[in-house]
């Protein structure tokens, strides 16, 4: 069993929104930077966002800025993605990690969160997400 436990997936019609938790089974989010992911059937995996351990700083990949918005609850160890006007290309499989903490470094203000080569401490299977009229 993966660390992290994604909810709130499910079927929404274009233009729809849903909202998407990161929660911990065993494992605490305080003080990690946080990132959702997805990956889509015959796609690459694409980093969606991600939220610093200080939660002002937050990125989004291009394909969703505007319409995503992530954001963190400490006192209840939950990471939270709103999705809003959503598309059909939205669909996917989305699922959080957990950066590894990393004094003087953090990896959302960095910008390359997205990357593959991150040292993650968790992630979760994640949570299907399917746009569709």
């Amino acid at each position: 069993q993966l660390p992290l436990v994604e909810s709130g997936g499910g079927l929404v019609q274009p233009g729809g929104s849903l909202r998407l938790s990161c929660e911990g089974s065993g494992f605490s989010l305080d003080y990690h930077a946080i990132g959702w992911f997805r990956q889509a059937p015959g796609k690459e995996r694409e980093g969606v966002s991600c939220i610093s351990s200080n939660p002002t700083i937050t990125k989004y990949a291009d394909s969703v800025k505007g319409r995503f918005t992530i954001s963190r609850d400490n006192a209840k160890s939950t990471v939270y993605l709103q999705m809003d006007n959503m598309k059909p290309e939205d669909t996917a499989n989305y699922y959080c990690v957990a950066y590894t903490t990393r004094r003087g470094f953090d990896v959302c203000a960095s910008g390359t969160y997205y990357r593959a080569d991150n040292a993650l401490d968790a992630r979760g299977q994640g949570t299907l997400v399917t746009v569709s009229s």
